[in-house]
């Protein structure tokens, strides 16, 4: 078996990253070879996760199904691998001739040496600078350059680049954090650490000294490296003076460190931004953790999969005390976009949660997307964007945008108008279940003063007149009713109220080109009616944008076929085929009825 592959090495097969898992002879194949069953880095890469004709050989760190695969040992060409020195040299510094020491004789004009003999130092003077900008390098970009050491003891990190100031080490084949401690630890001025997409594990043993070489690093940035959280705060116990940190990309679904009902003293005290973005948060109680962080400023949650606020039987296991969340005020920045938030309920909500936010990013949500159901009424991005900044009274900038005072009155204006247009959708007396679903609605009503209700007025007819006899149907038809309907389809007709309900289905058959046995009439009659037993409490318009079913699958079908409001519903009635004037089937001189197919 050769030497030079173990189990859990990195290696690099044709710039594809991977860690060996397995080494033997596999079933099912000539059993003189040996294989090497490797987790690729790149999940998609593999063929099974460590399961070959129902035997599993090892486990892979991804739940991926096809991270794994098996490799033949005799084949096996691995990329070549290289020190810390030599890829920067090799990189930012010339290729320097062979000899010992070469860095240290050009650096320090001693008389260059090849085989015993003293070189002419014709064009070393290039050579020279070159090495001297290299000593003086403050940021070293090396990702992805398969570095496995940090040196050799023929190159030293304190003599070629000892200022480093900033240092990228993502995507590289370290086995554990032990190269990394030496790294840094030769280091004296390294303030931002970039460890990016390498698969380390958090073991005490290679972590001895981090302490000591980690002491003056401020930023740090672990995205997708599979770790979880209880492995980000073991480690950031070595990182004394950080402030800044990055763990995107690593699976994490709860930040909740509650062992036995006790809660042990988190290691980011001294943290002001936290960025956790594209991971598998489904609410904001997924974050408890963080609301004992008292430094923190700004936290991104971009691109999770966040809709509610409160996880159901998130406070479980949580004592008592602890179950408030409320993160600390000092706390201005949230980043909640790309997520999958559609309730304003959910908006309200943050001025709770985030007592101290000034600064919000809700872009990309489908709370703030046009709809797509054109028989419904839809929000713009711009309604979104002032209905957002009148309901959260401290913002001062939404999504990049600064906030001015006279763009948040007339977003408050507007809100309170369309608030005061839901409540004249209810019956006289119970404005106040409107009302009630508006955390500041009183504060609003008593700095704009309070807003008009306007209920439509029903006009009167002259009996005698023509108009007295008609009634003015608008008779439409939803998207995809039909075979190949992509879009809504709308008649008007006044029809007399003497006509009967079997004549009134021909003439709506012949509109729109159906049978009418075939089809079934529903009065939307605009009246609302309480629901029992509902307790939960709807926003003042329940038609807000909603993105297309292809975009958000997970939020399953829109019904819009009922309108609910607060604790009510709109009423609708189907026009049942008989005899019956339509006059006697339908209340007022206009109607909106849907057409739909049996």
């Amino acid at each position: 078996m050769p030497v030079e592959y173990r189990v859990g090495q990195r290696v690099s097969f044709k710039g594809h990253r991977c860690t060996v898992r397995y080494i033997g002879a596999v079933e099912g194949t000539d059993q003189n070879k040996i294989w090497l069953g490797v987790e690729w880095d790149d999940p998609a890469r593999g063929k099974h996760n460590g399961e070959y004709l129902g035997r599993s050989y090892f486990k892979c760190k991804s739940a991926s199904p096809t991270a794994a695969s098996f490799v033949n040992l005799k084949s096996a060409r691995a990329d070549p691998e290289q020190s810390f020195v030599e890829a920067v040299r090799n990189k930012y510094a010339l290729e320097l001739p062979t000899q010992p020491n070469p860095v240290e004789s050009v650096l320090s004009n001693k008389p260059i040496v090849i085989s015993t003999k003293e070189v002419q130092e014709v064009g070393f003077d290039k050579i020279r600078a070159v090495l001297a900008q290299l000593h003086e390098l403050k940021i070293v970009l090396v990702d992805g350059l398969r570095i496995n050491k940090a040196e050799t003891p023929a190159d030293s990190i304190k003599r070629d680049c000892p200022k480093i100031v900033e240092l990228d080490l993502s995507r590289n084949l370290f086995d554990s954090w032990e190269e990394i401690v030496n790294i840094c630890g030769k280091l004296q001025d390294l303030r931002i650490l970039k460890v990016n997409e390498n698969r380390l594990d958090i073991r005490a043993a290679d972590l001895e000294g981090a302490k000591e070489a980690f002491r003056g690093i401020r930023e740090l940035e672990l995205d997708n490296m599979s770790l979880g959280w209880e492995d980000i705060l073991s480690l950031s116990h070595h990182f004394e003076s950080l402030t800044t940190l990055s763990a995107s990309l690593n699976n994490l679904t709860v930040l909740d460190s509650y062992i036995c009902g006790s809660f042990p003293q988190l290691s980011l005290l001294n943290l002001t931004s936290l960025t956790l973005e594209y991971n598998k948060f489904t609410a904001l109680s997924d974050l408890i953790d963080l609301k004992y962080l008292p430094a923190l400023e700004k936290l991104s949650l971009k691109g999770n999969e966040i809709s509610e606020i409160f996880q159901s039987g998130w406070d479980r296991d949580i004592p008592a005390s602890e179950r408030s969340l409320k993160f600390p005020q000092r706390l201005h920045y949230v980043d909640l976009s790309y997520n999958a938030i559609l309730s304003w309920g959910f908006v309200d909500g943050l001025a709770d949660v985030f007592p101290g936010m000034t600064a919000l990013r809700l872009s990309h949500n489908p709370i703030n997307q046009r709809s797509t159901n054109a028989e419904m009424k839809s929000w713009t991005i711009d309604e979104a964007h002032m209905i957002t900044v009148a309901r959260l009274g401290k913002l001062n900038a939404l999504n990049y945008s600064t906030i001015s005072p006279t763009e948040r009155t007339e977003a408050e204006t507007y809100y309170l108008s369309q608030i005061a247009k839901a409540m004249a959708e209810v019956p006289e007396g119970l404005e106040h279940t409107i009302s009630s679903q508006h955390k500041r609605y009183a504060e609003l009503c008593k700095k704009h003063g309070i807003p008009d209700v306007i209920r439509k007025q029903v006009e009167t007819v002259n009996p005698d007149f023509l108009e007295a006899r008609l009634i003015k149907f608008t008779f439409y038809m939803l998207r995809n009713t039909q075979s190949g309907q992509k879009e809504v389809i709308t008649k008007e007709r006044e029809i007399p109220k003497g006509l009967d309900v079997y004549r009134v289905k021909g003439l709506v058959g012949r509109m729109f080109d159906e049978k009418p046995m075939s089809l079934r009439l529903i009065w939307e009659t605009g009246a609302m009616d309480p629901v029992a037993g509902s307790d939960d409490i709807m926003d003042d318009d329940f038609d807000e944008d909603l993105p297309a079913e292809s975009e958000f699958p997970s939020l399953g079908k829109h019904e819009s076929s009922v309108k609910q409001l607060g604790r009510f519903v709109q009423r609708e009635v189907e026009i049942e085929d008989s005899t019956r004037h339509i006059g006697n089937c339908i209340d007022g001189m206009e109607a909106r009825v849907r057409v739909e197919l049996r």
